[in-house]
């Protein structure tokens, strides 16, 4: 038997034919994927087409792309007979123990079969087919012959194909003129184009991996140790991209991005995909005239140069506008830089999570803080109340005054600093923390990372993330991934991957959501601000949430509605600081511009409210500070609270909390500056 399956193998074997060096050069057939808008009408982009490709001969090939070619991919290229048997061997040992095909052991060989003469369908059948050829092909052509075909095949990314179109897109110069460094990135982007694109967001990645493919060229003999220190210190210039068939650019790439993580850059290139994206074009094309249409006067009055803005359909979680700057094509800003996804502080934009874990812990939007100056390190003095010198922290807020006793709920309708910071001391940070993780920031860091500077905006997240995490508050607690893709199709229609039907898990209570959503979206206790004009909508019930980083590099702006949220950036690149404005001047004006324009697109919808009960909450929960301890005096919340069980018993000695008397130190100040009125006014007059 044994010897019947290995004559059918080898007669088999011996009628594959290699065809001439000719019609390999145009054998392989690219297969387009499309992207398309949710509606599968407007076409994003063709990932294939007008495929860019100029073949030259191996002579007009930079020797230094040769070489970091052969270092990175296939080191032993001109010593093996088109295949390397431990490679193989151990893909072999792998697939069985697996039970799968996804082990290669792939020589630049290969690669040129799987190119040009083979699909891509992975089986062990067609890779028995690949190995045979791959050996037959080095039979009847050169090294040089098979490494010309190599370079003159390969994706470096969307439409561009072989390395002479690669150097002029990259570096504006034909392959014979590449250097060393340049020659590293153009193999560096070789296992996947897509996510090592120079014009992508993962750049340090690129940086990185150009550095590998320079070590492996000194390691094998191609770079001295001098030329190599030299190539890595290199700063290489890339020339703008020229890619102008494309809509939401940044948007696309972030799918492809995403297709090529899942499915893989082969796939990817020549499955013939149908992808219908969440994408809507007509919002999309809002958002670009919104924010381009505001960028010279925010560059101008602001010192605001980029933009980014996402929305989101909280109900499912579907990306509808992903705008990553004010111009995707726009050098002088990176504009290609997808700042959607950047990590950046969000200031007083992170406070609602802040409040909502308070609310957890059982405080109220009626409970009570008191706005003053307040010394909150244990390293310096409670009384030296006015020092924020490190290690002392004496915040102020955005106007510099402070307003005596604030419920939270205007407090945080305010945004006002020093009780957003006694909020997080009293939810807990690392418990805030936690809660806007499950919420969607999968950005922040442990605990012990943070301090109370974490309300104020001290870890950093991205907009998408934010915006996502906004969207819980919309539907009630029920959180949903971020979705950009409803549906994949095969090119035989054949449904690869489906989420026009998405599952949503509850991460806060109903009620809680409620209690923020009510409070962001009540322009009465957001009065005192003075921005209702831009942050309201009458007839519609809108939640609204700004921030602006202590040191303006960062400007925010975050609304919703049960079914939309809108989130919006400014601020620059390279974390230059803006004008000191707070961001309802500087993205204000754009958010309410899309706002109202998206509002007019989908059904009317209010959020739910319920009427509190308060009666059997404790009284210091629920505003009545007006109590006099056993001294005989008004205290701060913390006479009345024990941190670790908020609605239990009062603690038996106040004084132990490490916070204690630095909260009621400023209070006793305030108290004997000012006759305590019978209930806390919501908008008194700020003091000095």
């Amino acid at each position: 038997m044994g010897f019947v399956t290995a004559g059918v193998l080898l007669v088999w074997a011996a009628t594959l034919r290699i065809p001439d060096l000719a019609s390999i050069q145009t054998r392989k057939v690219q297969q387009s994927t499309k992207i398309y808008d949710r509606t599968g009408t407007v076409l994003l982009y063709n990932l294939n087409s007008d495929a860019q490709r100029t073949v030259v001969p191996l002579t007009q090939i930079s020797q230094n792309i040769q070489n970091a070619t052969i270092a990175i991919e296939d080191p032993g290229f001109y010593q093996h007979g088109g295949i390397q048997v431990t490679a193989i061997a151990r893909a072999i040992f792998i697939d069985i123990t697996t039970l799968s095909a996804s082990q290669g052991g792939s020589t630049i060989t290969q690669q040129v079969v799987k190119n040009t003469l083979l699909t891509s369908t992975k089986s062990i059948a067609r890779k028995f087919e690949e190995w045979i050829l791959s050996l037959k092909l080095e039979r009847v052509l050169t090294k040089s012959q098979i490494l010309e075909l190599y370079l003159n095949q390969s994706p470096y990314g969307g439409s561009i194909y072989g390395v002479e179109q690669a150097s002029e897109t990259f570096f504006g110069k034909h392959a014979s003129d590449v250097d060393v460094a340049e020659a590293a990135y153009l193999a560096a982007v070789l296992p996947a184009p897509s996510r090592y694109s120079p014009y992508g967001y993962h750049k340090a990645e690129l940086d990185a991996r150009k550095n590998l493919v320079i070590r492996e060229m000194q390691q094998h003999g191609y770079l001295t140790a001098e030329e190599a220190t030299k190539a890595k210190a290199e700063q290489v210039t890339f020339v703008p991209q020229r890619t102008s068939s494309i809509t939401a650019p940044h948007f696309v790439f972030y799918v492809q991005q995403y297709l090529e993580n899942k499915y893989g850059e082969d796939a990817l290139q020549h499955g013939g995909w149908t992808i219908t994206s969440s994408l809507d074009a007509d919002l999309q094309a809002k958002a670009e005239e919104v924010v381009q249409g505001h960028a010279a006067s925010n560059e101008k009055n602001f010192n605001a140069s980029n933009t980014g803005m996402i929305a989101l359909d909280p109900t499912n979680g579907q990306i509808l506008v992903m705008v990553g700057s004010r111009n995707y094509f726009d050098t002088k800003i990176g504009g290609n830089f997808n700042v959607t996804l950047a990590e950046r502080q969000p200031g007083s934009a992170f406070k609602p999570f802040v409040y909502a874990e308070a609310f957890e812990k059982g405080y109220t939007p009626d409970t009570v803080v008191f706005d003053v100056r307040t010394q909150f390190s244990t390293s310096c003095s409670a009384g030296d109340t006015t020092n924020s010198t490190s290690p002392c922290y004496s915040p102020v807020n955005y106007d510099g005054l402070f307003r005596g006793p604030m419920t939270l709920r205007d407090a945080l309708a305010q945004s006002i600093n020093v009780p957003a910071i006694k909020a997080l001391y009293l939810a807990g940070i690392a418990n805030s923390l936690e809660l806007a993780k499950s919420m969607g920031i999968s950005t922040l860091g442990k605990a012990g990372q943070y301090g109370l500077t974490l309300v104020l905006g001290g870890g950093e997240v991205t907009l998408l993330d934010m915006s996502s995490a906004y969207g819980v508050f919309a539907q009630d607690g029920m959180k949903y991934q971020p979705q950009a893709i409803l549906k994949i199709q095969d090119a035989s229609g054949s449904i690869i991957e489906d989420n026009t039907q998405t599952a949503g898990t509850q991460v806060l209570q109903p009620d809680i959501a409620q209690k923020i959503n009510d409070i962001l979206s009540d322009p009465v206790a957001r009065a005192p601000l003075g921005e209702n004009d831009l942050l309201q909508f009458p007839g519609h019930d809108v939640a609204v949430k700004t921030g602006t980083t202590n040191d303006y590099k960062d400007a925010w702006t975050i609304g919703y509605t049960p079914n939309l949220v809108v989130g919006i950036w400014a601020g620059n690149n390279d974390n230059t600081p803006m004008v000191k404005k707070v961001s309802g001047f500087i993205v204000g004006p754009m958010w309410h511009e899309f706002m109202a324009y998206a509002l007019g697109k989908i059904p009317n919808q209010a959020f739910t409210r319920s009427e509190p009960d308060y009666s059997t909450t404790k009284p210091a929960l629920r505003g009545a500070w007006q109590v006099p301890g056993s001294d005989g005096q008004y205290h701060e919340i913390l006479y009345w609270v024990d941190t670790d069980n908020p609605t239990g018993p009062p603690p038996s000695n106040p004084g132990a909390d490490p916070q204690f008397a630095r909260w009621d130190i400023p209070v006793q100040n305030w108290l004997a500056q000012n006759s305590a009125p019978a209930q806390p006014t919501a908008h008194a007059a700020p003091i000095q």
